[in-house]
């Protein structure tokens, strides 16, 4: 059950920070996921870092910096993917 949690956490989290995002991110549904997954780990250890990570009642801190992590990661993949996918379209012409 963990597993399907971590999933959907990683699609609304991918969703909301492709939203955040100005222009077009040309990545997969998939990928969305993946991201969200990826920025939610790191806003985790961002928050844990800082002492953050577990406090009585609604993390919000914990929940910002994982929505950070996942528009960093969204930010950065995205450009990523397209220049992969473009070399692979070059390859094949």
């Amino acid at each position: 059950m963990n597993w399907l949690w971590a999933i959907v956490v990683g699609l609304v989290l991918g969703v909301i920070a492709r939203a955040i995002i100005p222009g077009r991110q040309r990545i997969p549904l998939w990928l969305t996921v993946i991201f969200g997954l990826l920025g939610s780990v790191l806003g985790n250890a961002v928050a844990t870092w800082a002492g953050v990570g577990d406090t009585d009642g609604i993390d919000w801190i914990r929940h910002v910096l994982q929505l950070a992590g996942a528009v960093i990661v969204v930010a950065l993949g995205s450009p990523l993917w397209a220049t992969i996918r473009g070399r692979r379209r070059r390859e094949r012409v």
